[in-house]
């Protein structure tokens, strides 16, 4: 529990979060004299629809819709929300059952019953959205609705990982009357059953959140209403932070912003709550693109890329480097890319093109996108490019896009290269490496990978105890370390920053970061 001597709590699934400065005694029920809090972040969703979203949208969706299982703060494995329980009900993990609380409704008003679950599903699947949703949805062959209450999920094979499935926000529970079956909603609207509902949005500017009358579930909310406000860049959320505009800042916090807070922020009247992350950064090689789809591309640029350096000169120390898909701090991470490759070595890398008969320099472009992943990300893509063509064996250039359009771009195969970030779904070895696997995975690219698609993950999900399932994650990441289609380059702490007035950053992340706005309340005694 909070301990108002040191000002230090756990967050379970992440290592140690300490908070430091704003020792006070804190209300621990809503406190809104001031009107909604008002959080900022770099990070607007792409859509509204949860149908269409395996992105950063998931923040927005964990506030306004509702899933069968979700994390309470300090969960590390999902606990009932919109259900009332939920469990398997045969010894092999392939039908899992669950019962809704009694009386649930939308915040229209609208019954949330069994019908609406399985709609909220099925819809998904039939939608099949590329690159969406639906590849969470793999080891599902039929959802089943037993009366107004009871849900029975038929899978097609054994998944222990099923319920982290239920509780990501893409799961979330949606209204039929309100959401066509087979496409996406274009209107703007959301009708949930969270613990908030959307009052407006404007896209790329602002979401404004109200409580929500009809909520049914486990969270105790501290507050009547948050405002979500979209920046472009770090700089720009940290200003309107200093100069009171907001109330807390969130995903997308610039490394020299972060090290200003840290020290400054006792005359600014601000604190910054620090804690060890799961998010992933990473490059994606086209298998489609002439010089990407050549193995020893890829491994010349795993054999030239300085992960210490980008930690140091871009992110000034507020991310680690990383050498596998799966993070430090799962059961299951390697150093793979490291034991293969060792320290940066051009002449090493010159050694893997020759090989291949490639002697020129190897044109690619490299592209990011420039409102999603902070302020940093043109920097580090800089950094990238400097390095390869610092080797003499690249000719690179870089180009950046907004999200939307970024997207759009990678789906359809546009990109040689391309960056992309990744916050877990569920924090499981599992979900850093089945997404990006398989015809239909996150990336928009298929990679097909069968020996993890069709042996390794199906092994793994028969055991649910996950830390008894090592070796398979260990071979699994060794397969995509020498494939070097994807190139893991650093694991992210997380920073929230917020007035000194306000309470519960620290209880406000879950095991996935998404942020559970209901967390947050003004203190209102000292």
């Amino acid at each position: 529990m909070f301990n108002r001597n040191r000002c230090l709590r756990r967050l379970a699934a992440l290592t140690s979060i300490s908070l430091v400065a704003g020792c006070g005694v804190l209300s621990t029920g809503s406190s809104d004299d001031k009107g909604p809090i008002v959080v900022g972040t770099t990070s607007a969703p792409s859509t509204l629809d949860p149908a269409a979203s395996w992105d950063g949208s998931w923040e927005l969706f964990r506030n306004i819709y509702q899933t069968l299982l979700s994390y309470p703060s300090g969960a590390t494995a999902p606990q009932p929300d919109a259900a009332e329980n939920c469990r398997f009900t045969d010894s092999t993990n392939r039908t899992y059952r669950c019962v809704l609380r009694p009386d649930m409704k939308f915040s229209d008003g609208d019954t949330l019953d069994a019908r609406a679950v399985k709609y909220s599903i099925d819809r998904i699947k039939q939608i099949n959205v590329s690159g969406g949703p639906a590849g969470l949805l793999g080891s599902l062959d039929r959802v089943q609705a037993l009366g107004d209450r009871e849900i029975v999920f038929h899978l097609n094979k054994p998944d222990a990982t099923f319920p982290f499935v239920l509780a990501t926000p893409a799961m979330s529970i949606v209204d039929p009357d309100d959401y066509p079956a087979r496409s996406l909603r274009k209107d703007g609207k959301v009708f949930g059953s969270g613990p908030y509902s959307l009052h407006s949005y404007e896209e790329g500017k602002k979401a404004e959140l109200v409580r929500n009358d009809h909520y049914d579930g486990f969270a105790e909310r501290k507050n009547d209403a948050v405002t979500i406000r979209y920046f472009q860049d770090s700089s720009q959320m940290v200003d309107a932070l200093r100069d009171k505009k907001i109330d807390v800042t969130f995903r997308g916090l610039a490394s020299p912003d972060i090290v200003s807070l840290q020290g400054h922020q006792d005359e600014e009247g601000l604190q910054l709550v620090e804690g060890a992350g799961t998010e992933i950064s990473y490059l994606v090689f086209n298998p489609k693109d002439p010089w990407a789809k050549k193995p020893a591309v890829r491994k010349a640029i795993a054999q030239i890329v300085d992960r210490p350096a980008i930690a140091h000169k871009v992110y000034k120390d507020t991310v680690d480097p990383l050498y596998s898909m799966v993070p430090k701090g799962l059961v299951g991470h390697t150093t793979g890319f490291f034991d293969d490759y060792g320290d940066p070595s051009a002449s090493k890398a010159r050694k893997i093109l020759e090989g291949d008969g490639i002697t020129g320099r190897v044109p690619l472009t490299l592209w990011y996108t420039t409102d999603r992943y902070g302020s940093e990300t043109a920097p580090e893509f800089r950094e990238l490019k400097d390095q390869l063509n610092a080797s003499g064996l690249f000719d690179v250039t870089v180009k950046g896009r907004p999200w939307k359009t970024y997207e759009a771009g990678y789906r359809k195969g546009e990109y040689p290269v391309f960056g992309r970030g990744w916050f877990p779904d569920f924090p499981d070895a599992e979900n850093f490496i089945a997404p990006f696997v398989g015809e239909q995975n996150a990336l928009g690219t298929p990679y097909p990978a069968p020996e993890i698609t069709g042996v390794l993950l199906p092994e793994s999900r028969r055991e649910s105890d996950r830390g008894a399932v090592v070796k398979e994650f260990e071979e699994a990441q060794q397969i995509l370390v020498d494939d070097a289609r994807l190139l893991p380059l650093w694991q992210g702490k997380q920073y929230v920053a917020a007035s000194e007035e306000i309470a519960g950053g620290e209880l406000a992340l879950d095991p996935s970061t998404i942020m559970m706005m209901w967390e947050l309340h003004r203190k209102t005694s000292w």
